[in-house]
């Protein structure tokens, strides 16, 4: 089969190649996959990893071969999954507590975007607690991530405001109730009780002072590659203030993910939540998607087509 693989040329440059089918354990699915996600996560990955590397996280697909052991959907059925840093494929083998069914009405593009960023989104709102009544404020709020956040927030009766970089990264978010506040150099001023942070440094902690007493941060990102900076009366002058952090693929051991999967699916299905893409390509030529992602062009999440 055809994978997306590293190489020695550039991190960031994927190379098509041929490499052998997955075998998978009894515990996977055998998965073709109609479509993917980039992540900034695959990215950091494919500095890391050795070349030749598969990646990919984000998976939708038809299951040729129901798993072993029983579990998991059966085959023939369009699924969405995290798959273990090796979606990039025609083929790839995914663990069923990883997967769930895509009902009709969602298409294979739309279903791609949800598995990283819609749980991420999901987890972080539901460690910072009620929403009904709040007011949450998402930084990074034009990514894949982000614009799940603002919806969710939004339909679970929480006022919004989504700051963004600028005025083009907010395009869209006013239309999901959001408050738009665009430039990190001019914060938001309103006093808030739920802060979902993606950004890191500076837009942190002026994040972090906007909480009321009681508050919550979620942090699940740090997209400028900064220290996390806590002002120096940052526990004295909120009192009850806590932080949370995610990380993904640690919550996810914790988790029902088919369940939750499911839940953000159906929410597409019935029109309660927008997760299209913001950029479609082919896999064949990935490059044009890398440096949309790399360079922060895309509101939204970036999509490869198989």
């Amino acid at each position: 089969m055809k994978a997306l693989v590293t190489t020695t040329l550039d991190p960031l440059a994927l190379e098509l190649r041929s490499v052998p089918d997955p075998r998978p354990r009894p515990d996977e699915a055998l998965i073709e996959v109609h479509a993917t996600a980039l992540n900034r996560a695959d990215l950091l990955l494919a500095i890391r990893r050795p070349v030749g590397s598969p990646l990919g996280l984000d998976v939708v697909g038809t299951v040729l071969r129901a798993a072993a052991d029983g579990s998991g959907p059966p085959a023939g059925a369009r699924v969405t999954g995290l798959a273990a840093n090796n979606a990039w494929a025609e083929l790839t083998a995914v663990r069923t507590d990883r997967l769930a069914a895509v009902p009709d009405g969602v298409t294979d593009t739309d279903a791609a975007t949800l598995p990283v960023a819609g749980l991420t989104a999901l987890y972080a709102l539901q460690k910072a607690g009620w929403l009904l009544g709040k007011h949450t404020l998402v930084t990074g709020a034009s990514g894949g991530v982000g614009r799940v956040a603002v919806q969710l927030a939004h339909a679970g009766g929480s006022k919004v405001t989504a700051w963004v970089g600028s005025e083009a990264r907010g395009t869209g978010l006013a239309e999901f109730g959001a408050k738009v506040v665009a430039g990190y150099e001019e914060p938001p001023t309103t006093p808030v009780d739920i802060l979902v942070d993606s950004v890191g440094g500076e837009v942190f902690t002026t994040g972090y002072t906007s909480l009321r007493r009681g508050g919550v941060a979620t942090v699940f990102g740090n997209t400028v590659r900064a220290e996390l900076r806590l002002p120096a009366d940052w526990g004295h002058a909120r009192p009850g203030v806590r932080i949370e952090y995610l990380f993904l693929l640690d919550e996810v051991t914790r988790r029902d993910v088919p369940a939750d999967l499911a839940l953000l699916l159906a929410l597409v299905a019935s029109g309660k939540l927008v997760a299209e893409p913001g950029l479609l390509t082919p896999w064949t030529d990935p490059q044009r998607a890398i440096a949309a992602l790399h360079s922060r062009s895309v509101n939204g999440k970036v999509v490869l087509s198989m």
